[in-house]
């Protein structure tokens, strides 16, 4: 059975928070949350050094459901959303990469670096 909509939003606002947690212990710094425009939406920007990351964050039950959390519709939309939102959070020579950070309950976090690359 799914969630309701608002259930959903609830885990999914968990996910980025715990994601964003993650995150700071492996050294980045979030520098944006929940950016939502006409093409699409980004989790969460970090940045550790010259780099600047777009994180799409996934939290499901289980692995098996993580598995197919992720797709290239999916990564499309945030790049889409990366490509207008990138200008204002990156710098001329900076490296700009799409990530995606796959969370489930008990389970460490998989973070797939460079997700996405046209």
């Amino acid at each position: 059975m799914r969630p309701s909509r608002s259930e959903a939003e609830r885990r999914g606002r968990k996910g980025e928070t715990l994601a964003a947690w993650w995150l700071r212990l492996q050294g980045w710094r979030i520098v944006g949350k929940r950016l939502r425009i006409g093409v699409g939406e980004v989790d969460l920007v970090a940045r550790r050094g010259r780099t600047v990351a777009f994180v799409e964050v996934k939290w499901r039950a289980t692995d098996a459901e993580l598995d197919l959390a992720i797709d290239q519709r999916r990564l499309q939309r945030v790049a889409r959303a990366t490509e207008a939102l990138a200008p204002r959070f990156a710098r001329d020579g900076e490296d700009i990469r799409i990530d995606v950070l796959l969370l489930a309950p008990r389970r460490w976090p998989r973070h797939i670096v460079n997700a996405w690359q046209p």
